[in-house]
């Protein structure tokens, strides 16, 4: 499967989940290496986008594809709380994927995007046994769009 991730050029040819470890997100604990990967670039754009200061644009970003085996669980949205989509997130996401990285059942976690509920990021576990298959295929500088951040 093909997946999508934007980030600082700096960090693009690291997949180890490191970011995450250091200092959490959504779906893991802070300790709990995972990477963020979405569906679409478009969704990669908008994940990105909404961590970013809009008096400072950013000029060093990658736009990352990346193959990955379909080797994934998928998360049943009727099971999270109704104000899942809320900021700052909710622990009972972060327990969740910790057990997902915990169990280490399938290499990602399909889970809907808080910011466009219908899309979906895939979350990697980097400790699962096929991680070493997964590679970038191509990174390309990204600019953003001087109006995304107006």
């Amino acid at each position: 499967m093909i997946l999508y991730r934007l980030c600082k050029c700096v960090y693009a040819d690291d997949l180890s989940g490191n970011g995450a470890r250091l200092y959490g997100g959504r779906w893991n604990s802070e300790g709990r290496a995972m990477l963020y990967t979405a569906s679409s670039r478009s969704l990669a754009v908008l994940e990105a986008l909404v961590h970013l200061s809009p008096t400072n644009m950013p000029d060093d970003f990658c736009m990352l594809t990346i193959e990955a085996p379909d080797d994934y669980t998928i998360l049943d949205v009727e099971t999270l709380p109704k104000d899942w989509r809320e900021y700052p997130e909710k622990q009972i996401l972060k327990q969740t994927g910790n057990n997902f990285l915990k169990e280490a059942k399938h290499l990602l976690l399909q889970v809907p995007s808080a910011l466009v509920s219908e899309e979906f990021n895939y979350l990697l576990n980097p400790m699962h046994p096929n991680a070493s298959s997964v590679k970038t295929i191509s990174k390309r500088a990204f600019s953003f769009d001087e109006r995304l951040l107006s």
